[in-house]
């Protein structure tokens, strides 16, 4: 097992305007330009409130963590002399999709064009890895293993308790909105490559799609390199959950390519637990209970991350990546941003804050904790004016 499986994490971050927390009426077009400029892994998102960064390929988590602190120290600086807030999370604690404009981008005029309403509303943001395969033409039957998985590693991600300023009751909120989108959720059961590549060609002969990059599935085999990209995250506000995520999954593709028995056989029963599991994900986080189709009962969430870090220990010392996948049972046990969120808005209502002001009290703890930890001294954003 020579190959390094390198891997590429991409984040999408919100942007806020610093005063009223809600998305930026002023100051956009200068922090995208400033963001051009200065940055080479960056670039703007499919609303203008959003901008995208990523790592390049790399076989090092240090490396990767190194890149990405670099890439969000520099967004919260270029934000901080244009009065915006960016930040990480799955969905916009107060933005409203009514207000939100599409970038000026060919692509973007397109799926505006076909998905109208729907593209406006899509404001969400994820954590997207790419992690390269030995065999390409292998990844559809990858693809098919690697279902059961996604339930673990949405709930470890969940970040998205809030939707149009209001209190979901979801922890992870931005894949029921994002649902709402064609082409999207877990992808079928092909039977083989070539299933699959008969799929895209009468997709794209019918003018249902214009190629493979827009099927945005929850897990699919890229285009454009040769990897399988993880799309199933929401955006994780501290780096730390990100790496752990990209680190899982990196170990979970390695292992279902060594061991083929791995998830062998799967059937639609097999697919609908999935999605059982990724609507438990969505709704509860780390207190989900998740559908083990081989002990057939619900298991907690942390049962299932024992379980995934048992199943890719080999993998992890391999990849040298065991301490950032060990920080699954630390989300597990702490709480993702999902619990963070809340738990802010909670004492903020507890203090006499209005709800707005409570969930502006949110927007800037998820500035804050996006940025942590990317530069020395202490954190907090230089921007953190009392909301009207």
């Amino acid at each position: 097992m020579a190959h390094a499986y390198r891997f590429g994490i991409e984040e999408e971050f919100f942007l806020a305007d610093a005063r009223t927390r809600g998305t930026p009426r002023a100051g956009l077009r200068a922090f995208h330009a400033a963001v051009r400029a200065r940055l080479d892994h960056a670039e703007r998102e499919q609303l203008q409130s959003q901008v995208e960064v990523a790592s390049p390929p790399s076989a090092d988590v240090a490396e990767a963590r190194e890149h990405l602190a670099g890439l969000r120290h520099s967004l919260a600086e270029i934000g901080a002399d244009r009065g915006v807030l960016p930040f990480a999370a799955g969905t916009h604690p107060t933005a409203r999709w009514r207000d939100q404009r599409p970038t000026d981008k060919a692509r973007y005029h397109g799926i505006m064009a076909d998905l109208r309403m729907l593209g406006r509303r899509n404001l969400v943001c994820g954590l997207h890895v790419h992690v390269e395969v030995p065999d390409p033409e292998a990844r559809i039957g990858l693809i098919n293993r690697l279902l059961p998985f996604l339930p673990v590693l949405l709930a470890l991600s969940t970040s998205s308790p809030f939707w149009q300023g209001q209190q979901t009751g979801l922890a992870g909120y931005r894949m029921r909105a994002y649902a709402e989108l064609p082409r999207t959720g877990v992808p079928e059961l092909f039977a083989d490559a070539a299933d699959y590549a008969r799929y895209v060609d009468v997709m794209t002969r019918a003018g249902a799609i214009a190629d493979a990059s827009y099927l945005w599935w929850h897990l699919r085999a890229s285009l454009k390199y040769p990897t399988l990209e993880l799309r199933v995250a929401d955006s994780c506000t501290r780096l730390d959950d990100a790496l752990c995520i990209a680190s899982l999954f990196r170990c979970l593709v390695r292992h279902v390519v060594r061991d083929r028995t791995c998830n062998a056989g799967l059937t639609a029963a097999s697919r609908g637990f999935v999605m059982e599991n990724l609507w438990r994900a969505e709704r509860d986080g780390i207190r989900a209970t998740l559908i083990d189709e081989v002990r057939a009962e619900a298991v907690p969430l942390v049962t299932c991350v024992d379980d995934v870090l048992g199943l890719i220990a080999e993998d992890a010392d391999a990849l040298h990546c065991a301490e950032a996948c060990g920080h699954a049972r630390t989300i597990a046990a702490e709480g993702t941003s999902a619990d963070r969120q809340m738990a802010v808005f909670a004492a903020a209502r507890r203090s006499g804050a209005t709800e707005r002001a409570a969930l502006s009290a949110v927007v800037d703890h998820l500035a804050d904790e996006t940025a942590a930890g990317t530069t020395p001294g202490p954190g907090g954003h230089p921007n953190n004016v009392p909301a009207a």
